[in-house]
């Protein structure tokens, strides 16, 4: 029984490499899909070149720990207390800020092709949207 879980788990890791073994040129519009390491149980977050948020989390855990009794709060404690509040609109705005202003542009143009059920190149879509004759 044991044996069966190791090949399993074997043969998830070569499919695994096996999509991750590309050679050549990356397309520009395919995006490859997230795959979540389950395995993994340790998180690091470097905020040595983010001096502002290093600040925040500086004054952050000095609020926290300015109590008379109880054991001392962590990085840790006050992140976990954070990710368990985050709404569906946090995330939304979370995956907002990381798109770049093309991919910002492109997401209006396949909405706006959706909605009217047209399929406008980019080129044209801007010059629809910015009027130009």
């Amino acid at each position: 029984m044991i044996g069966d879980f190791k090949k399993v788990k074997e043969e998830e890791k070569k499919n695994i490499e096996e999509k991750t073994k590309k050679r050549g040129r990356r397309q520009n519009n395919v995006r490859e899909e997230y795959v979540l390491n389950r395995e993994q149980t340790k998180f690091f977050v470097d905020l040595s070149k983010d001096k502002t948020s290093l600040e925040l989390v500086f004054k952050l855990l000095l609020d926290a720990n300015k109590k008379n009794y109880g054991a001392e709060i962590t990085f840790k404690e006050l992140s976990i207390y954070a990710l368990e509040r985050l709404t569906p609109k946090d995330i939304e705005k979370i995956q907002e800020g990381s798109m770049t202003q093309m991919e910002k542009v492109e997401r209006a143009l396949n909405d706006y092709n959706q909605k009217n059920g047209v399929t406008l190149s980019l080129g044209d879509f801007l010059v629809k949207k910015l009027n130009i004759t």
